[in-house]
């Protein structure tokens, strides 16, 4: 049977947290496992790690600040963010990067938080897990800064257009995949430009609780997206591609292993 990386998951969510043992297990029933754990903010990120000290095995976590929770950024963030950095269950630094389509922090305090962590992610040598949405000229501007000193950089939830990926790629981005793709209303520009990803680059992650598969028959009687349905957003994507879904599975899972130091399980 194949396996799966989901490399973003808000298990801290309300909507999840209370399932979380069920979520988990269900999801390593289907060898989607481990899964990452996004920390939004410090808080979070704690509490991400202090969750994954439960199930070792089955759950790693980034640690960072979120754009929406930019405002929350000050003097003694990055330090406390240094030592969230070096707990056993951390991979990665974020999830952070520009929001500028809501806006929830000022963009200039957006602006300063997310440089402080690639500068951080430099430092440490670590990969950093990013979010962009509609700020792609400034999140660009940023990371090129930056990017020559960090070992992996994820842009995860890609959504954006052709030059977006153009200038990704260039960049030597990892792309992340969502079950935006299955959409035949928002994906379908998306669904154009997955074909043009390289194998090397390519990711896939459910963001859960958000964006079920619109396409999944039958549907789930829930709204919420889970970890479980990856291998139907992978064999989505593999048909997009005119990839044996097999093979693109092995692909992206060593390619998750390879961004965020993991041990592949053979």
């Amino acid at each position: 049977m194949s396996r799966y990386i989901d490399i973003a998951v808000n298990l801290l969510s309300p909507s999840l947290i209370e399932h979380a043992d069920n979520i988990i297990n269900d999801a390593e029933r289907l060898n989607v496992s481990p899964l990452i754990v996004i920390g939004s903010d410090l808080n979070e990120s704690l509490a991400a790690h202090e969750l994954a000290l439960q199930y070792p095995r089955q759950l790693k976590t980034t640690a960072g600040v979120h754009p929406h929770q930019a405002n929350l950024w000050d003097e003694h963030s990055i330090s406390d963010l240094k030592r969230l950095a070096s707990l056993s269950s951390v991979v990665a630094i974020g999830e952070c990067g520009l929001d500028y389509n809501r806006d929830f922090s000022p963009r200039d305090q957006q602006r300063a938080a997310f440089e402080a962590q690639l500068a951080l992610a430099a430092e440490l040598n670590m990969p950093v897990l990013m979010h962009c949405r509609e700020a792609f000229g400034d999140f660009i501007a940023i990371l090129s800064h930056y990017r020559s000193a960090i070992p992996y950089a994820v842009l995860h939830c890609f959504t954006g257009n052709q030059d977006d990926l153009t200038q990704c790629l260039a960049l030597d981005l990892h792309i992340g995949i969502t079950g935006w793709v299955c959409d035949e209303r928002r994906g379908k520009e998306l669904a154009q430009l997955v074909p043009s990803i390289p194998d090397s680059r390519l990711l896939i992650e459910t963001d859960s609780p958000y964006l079920l598969p619109r396409s999944m028959r039958p549907k789930p009687k829930s709204s919420k997206n889970l970890p479980q349905y990856l291998p139907y957003i992978l064999d989505y994507i593999a048909e997009i591609r005119e990839q044996d879904a097999t093979e693109l599975a092995r692909i992206c899972y060593l390619n998750s292993c390879t961004v965020f130091g993991l041990e592949p399980v053979t």
